[in-house]
């Protein structure tokens, strides 16, 4: 049973925390309109899609990317007034321990945990789908046409590798098809010019094809050979950015798929997987520390822990984000690049709670 004083630090938390989010992200979309008009008017973006498949994805993306911060700096400030005004040395005194005074904020946190997980593994991705393509049409085109040096496992013992091809005419150029079976190769094809027609049909053009029947070899040439491959050209082109823009059912499918195939490029999926989990349960931590470092009351009031919590939370993540290209570079593994942060500042709060006053 939640007492008086669990849903008056919940309410204190819950409140000080949404409105926090309030106030800077009204502040963050003026600086951003401002930055962006001149964009929006050299290429006539239209007033219904600048504001809805722009900023209004725009409010939980960045909510959700800077949560740690929102957490952090709202329960410091709204713990340090109570510090200040005496009341959580009223709650020691009355009987009630600093164990007992955390609960109310870890029922907060997780709520903001399960909030943060839902919006970031369903429903933020398919508006940052919207938000990215807005960018890339409006504001700075970041997408290519041209896929280049394409290799992947198209299934167990068939390999595809295409050195050019044209999203815009479905065309690649130089392309072969190999087929093993264990570590013999069976079949190669080549050819001068590979085209996607359709429902996974592919025309090879100008070909040769290579049978291999132990150490015999029969070769074959024509014009035009036509077989079905489960690939489409929107696979070649799937970049470490749209890794934002799949829900964790897609993503996880996606992963599983590429490891299938060997494309050997999923550091950047796995890592995005891997913050799907991590950032969310960054909201246990940084309430721990925010907790511990602003309950004691201290002179010249909250302004001392304000910058504090800034600071940490700016550090977490400036870590985290640094940690996270360790990952993409290969580094480290995506669990470790992910979650060190976590364990790193995790370390931190147990040990201000052993100092925290009881």
């Amino acid at each position: 049973m939640l007492k008086r004083l669990d849903w008056y630090i919940i309410g204190k938390f819950l409140g000080t925390f949404f409105f926090s989010i309030v106030l800077i992200l009204s502040i963050a979309i003026v600086f951003d309109l401002t930055e962006k008009m001149d964009a929006f008017f050299e290429n006539q973006a239209p007033l219904r899609e600048i504001i809805l498949d722009y900023y209004l994805p725009f409010v939980p993306y960045y909510m959700n990317m800077f949560s740690s911060l929102f957490i952090f700096v709202s329960c410091i400030f709204f713990t340090s007034k109570l510090a200040g005004n005496s009341e959580i040395i009223a709650m020691l005194a009355a009987g009630v321990s600093f164990h007992r005074i955390m609960r109310p904020y870890f029922i907060s946190a997780t709520f903001l945990f399960l909030l943060f997980y839902l919006l970031g593994g369903y429903v933020i991705p398919p508006a940052t789908g919207k938000m990215l393509a807005f960018q890339d049409k409006y504001i700075e085109k970041f997408t290519s046409e041209n896929a280049r040096n394409v290799q992947m496992q198209v299934s167990p013992g068939t390999v595809l590798h295409i050195e050019t091809f044209q999203k815009r005419t479905n065309t690649g150029y130089r392309s072969s098809y190999e087929l093993f079976e264990g570590k013999s190769l069976q079949m190669r094809l080549t050819a001068e010019r590979i085209r996607y027609d359709s429902l996974f049909e592919w025309h090879f053009e100008n070909y040769t094809l290579r049978e291999f029947d132990g150490l015999e070899e029969h070769v074959y040439r024509g014009r035009r050979f036509d077989t079905i491959i489960p690939v489409v050209p929107d696979e070649l082109f799937v970049t470490a950015e749209q890794a934002q823009e799949m829900t964790n059912p897609e993503l996880s499918s996606y992963i599983a798929q590429q490891k299938e195939r060997g494309t050997g490029n999923t550091k950047a999926f796995e890592t995005e997987m891997h913050k799907r989990w991590a950032s969310p349960l960054g909201a246990f931590i940084m309430t721990l520390l925010a907790v511990t470092l602003s309950s004691r009351k201290v002179r010249g009031g909250m302004g001392k822990n304000l910058g504090i919590g800034l600071a940490l939370s700016a550090l977490y993540i400036l870590f985290s984000t640094i940690s996270s290209t360790f990952a993409v570079s290969g580094t480290l593994s995506p669990f470790m690049a992910v979650w060190l942060p976590n364990f790193i500042f995790l370390s931190i709060g147990v040990f201000l709670y052993t100092k925290a006053p009881k």
